[in-house]
């Protein structure tokens, strides 16, 4: 075979793939965390209120959000998250005197399942409230504190309502009355590392809303991402970008033309 012809199948071979364009180079595969996220239950809670110095009692329906937290650690405080709104047109009325100044809402939580762990109490801001005026109940979410002395799981559902100068002083009570109605949502307590993580199922007629803080962890997925725009591709075994292939390009004309000079000399060399 001539040596012109050595280079012209050469070059034929190698040319396409050193013009090709470049693959993407691969990302190295990323182990992703998944935040855990506190779960709200909505219920709506059936009240029984009795107010001091009145012989009738009032009853109220309450659209209670629950939110239990995660990441609940023994030892440690936490806030289970209460808010509340009349439901089915009903609303809960002052005395025929009023609420006295600095009267404050006394929410509660029950807690079972967890030995020394019954329950849970928060405070909620009142206006001046007048002589059977409806008493409007807080806008923002009141934070029901409570402390687990163990580790362990237990459910959690909106419990009474106080209201009143004090906690241990209330002027009106409410009860409730379809507590074995009502969404038992878990409660999970870990170690002092505070690793707990909410893992229960929810029945009966719960909306739950992933404010994502939940501290479980998640192994990558096994997708590959690709590189950001503007940003630098780290993952090795890329081909050489287009700055690169001119490079290559050359040297490869360089290797074909000195394999081809060998062989015009090698012919010309008398036997």
């Amino acid at each position: 075979m001539r040596a012109p012809s050595v280079l012209s199948v050469l070059l034929l071979a190698c040319g396409p793939a050193l013009l090709t364009a470049p693959a993407h180079a691969a990302v190295p595969e990323t182990p992703r965390s998944r935040v855990a996220v506190a779960h709200t239950v909505t219920d709506i809670v059936e009240y029984t209120c009795t107010t001091d110095g009145e012989s009738q009692p009032q009853s109220v329906k309450v659209q209670v959000e629950l939110t239990v937290p995660t990441g609940a650690a023994a030892g440690t405080q936490m806030t289970i998250g209460w808010r509340g709104t009349y439901a089915g047109g009903t609303g809960l009325k002052a005395p025929a005197t009023g609420l006295a100044t600095g009267a404050s809402l006394y929410a509660y939580a029950s807690i079972s399942g967890m030995p020394g762990l019954t329950s849970a109490t928060g405070t909620g801001t009142l206006g001046q409230v007048g002589a059977s005026q409806v008493i409007p109940l807080p806008t923002a979410t009141v934070d029901l504190k409570t402390t687990a002395p163990t580790s362990g799981t237990a459910t959690v559902k909106p419990a009474a309502l106080n209201f009143g100068t004090a906690a241990n002083a209330p002027v009106i009570e409410c009860d409730v009355v379809n507590a074995d109605l009502l969404t038992a949502r878990d409660l999970v307590v870990g170690g002092t590392s505070g690793t707990g993580t909410d893992t229960g199922t929810d029945t009966g007629t719960d909306t739950e809303a992933d404010t994502e803080a939940n501290t479980e962890a998640d192994t990558g997925s096994g997708e590959v991402e690709e590189t950001p725009e503007g940003s630098a591709a780290t993952g090795g075994g890329g081909e050489a970008g287009p700055d690169g292939r001119p490079l290559v390009l050359t040297g490869s004309v360089l290797i074909l033309t000195a394999v081809g000079g060998l062989l015009l000399r090698r012919r010309r060399v008398p036997r």
